[in-house]
């Protein structure tokens, strides 16, 4: 017996998915590409995938963007909004220029990596592949997802793509998507214990001070989940649009996500300067186990959409993910209490009737003398999944040991853990529960785990949990979502 579909995470209609590709924002659509085998439920083939949305909720799925082709596959890469037609193939020869949608991305062979540009002048509906492809090569079988955006301090565009196996990224220019400049590398630095994939560099304002601004590079490690994070590293640092330089040590490591499942996010380019966020979702499994989930028709999702910020703490600046708001548009029943004990928040819990397939959950936490707190989600007769905060190690965890189906890979079942301090006493935890997913969102985003599960449609219940003492709540909100 196969799983049921998640109801509100991105799955393509049918076959293998994997990365997020292009990700870009125009004339109110967000545009989601995403590494796509059409022929089949396990990797090869690979192609773009296409979906819209007016809100990066509700997905309208299109036709298959750029296919494999003459042998080439089509390897993860992103899109921007040519608006000067820099490149000159938004217009035909003599007409008014126009924008349109460029993608860039890896051209893929057994022999080598290229990076190729395909143009679309019809809102992403249908692509042209450029003549002159690939515009960058360097003889490496290792050299691929190019992401670019356009850096107006230096008028030109930056791409930075990954000498995969040397862990490095590699930054280059162009002045028209066509002929790019080497620039500078980055690294080895931070996680080396496997190839790097799939980089993002953007700034972002500390505390919301457009007077403090910092970039972040961000890079995944494959295989995922070595050394405690689910893959994506990122580092802190300043970019003058030839080199970045980290302001941390090289062999200091910033995990994004503490869980196995959140890897190769991607950021949205051209959001609009009045909405202000940097934005960007992840694929939601892991290559240990990817070509074997117990999904069909379809396989390999797409988390929430994150909202990504900069934070000063004691600690020093770190990255934040919240939930994009508009995720709220999901809300159904709600139900909340506060100032409780567990006994109590159970004893509502089983009042309420609360049906465990999708919720979203907020709950806040006063550890009091428990050693261990927090919730137990689609929970039933034999399953369950644990989403706690251990006092003593100030740690995060979510355990997916007894989620439901989990032998289908020796990688899968375990116990995934990030650090995690209380503040002013409390613990706060927003939870989103899918029908094979969780995301864990403590005290604001500064710790964050993403995890598939693959419960029994019986297991529904929602349990609060405490031992070796007991815990206070001081609030619980709970929504059912729609199912989109």
């Amino acid at each position: 017996m196969v799983h049921p579909r998640p109801q509100f995470h991105f799955t393509p209609p049918a076959h293998f998915m994997n990365d997020p590709n292009g990700l870009v924002y125009f004339q109110g659509e967000y545009h989601l590409f995403y590494q796509h085998n059409p022929f089949g439920d396990t990797w090869g083939h690979m192609s773009w995938g296409h979906a819209v949305s007016p809100d990066m909720v509700r997905w309208t799925h299109l036709p298959v963007a750029l296919y494999e082709e003459a042998g080439t596959m089509i390897f993860s890469g992103s899109a921007v909004m040519d608006w000067h037609n820099s490149s000159r193939l938004c217009t035909a020869t003599g007409a008014v220029a126009q924008p349109c949608l460029i993608a860039i991305y890896t051209g893929h062979t057994a022999a080598e990596q290229t990076q190729h540009i395909a143009c679309s002048r019809d809102r992403g509906r249908t692509w042209t592949k450029y003549a002159g492809n690939p515009v960058l090569a360097i003889g490496s079988p290792n050299f691929r997802d190019p992401k670019v955006f356009w850096h107006a301090p230096t008028g030109r565009w930056i791409m930075s793509a990954v000498l995969a196996d040397q862990q490095r990224v590699r930054f280059y220019a162009s002045a028209d998507l066509k002929h790019w400049d080497h620039l500078s590398d980055f690294g080895p630095a931070g996680a080396t214990a496997g190839v790097w994939e799939c980089p993002d560099l953007f700034p972002l304002a500390v505390d919301g001070n457009p007077e403090r601004q910092k970039w972040v590079l961000k890079v995944d490690v494959n295989p995922g989940a070595i050394a405690g994070g689910s893959g994506g590293q990122y580092f802190i640092g300043h970019f003058d649009g030839i080199t970045f330089v980290s302001d941390d040590p090289p062999d200091h490591v910033r995990w994004i996500d503490y869980g196995k499942d959140f890897y190769a996010a991607q950021s949205w380019s051209d959001v609009p300067a009045a909405d202000g966020r940097r934005l960007w979702l992840g694929w939601m499994s892991n290559w240990q186990y990817a070509n074997v989930t117990p999904t069909a028709p379809w396989r390999g999702a797409m988390s929430i959409p994150r909202a990504v910020t900069l934070k000063e703490y004691a600690e020093g600046i770190q990255l934040v993910q919240r939930p994009v708001v508009e995720l709220q548009r999901l809300r159904d029943r709600h139900y909340r209490c506060a100032d409780v004990d567990r006994a109590t928040a159970n004893a509502l819990l089983k009042e309420w009737g609360i049906n465990g397939l999708a919720l979203e959950i907020v709950a806040e936490f006063e550890p009091g003398t428990a050693a261990e707190c927090g919730l137990r989600v689609r929970k039933g007769a034999s399953e369950e999944t644990c989403i706690g905060y251990e006092v003593n190690a100030g740690a995060l965890f979510v355990d997916r040991t007894h989620s439901g189906k989990v032998g289908f890979d020796a990688h899968f079942a375990g116990r995934h853990a990030g650090p995690l301090r209380a503040e002013h006493g409390t613990v706060k935890m927003h939870v989103f529960v899918d029908q094979c997913s969780v995301e864990v969102f403590s005290n604001g985003g500064r710790t964050v785990i993403t995890d598939l599960i693959f419960p029994s449609a019986r297991s529904t219940g929602v349990e609060v949990y405490a031992m070796g003492g007991d815990v206070r709540l001081r609030a619980l909100d709970i929504w059912t979502l729609h199912h989109l």
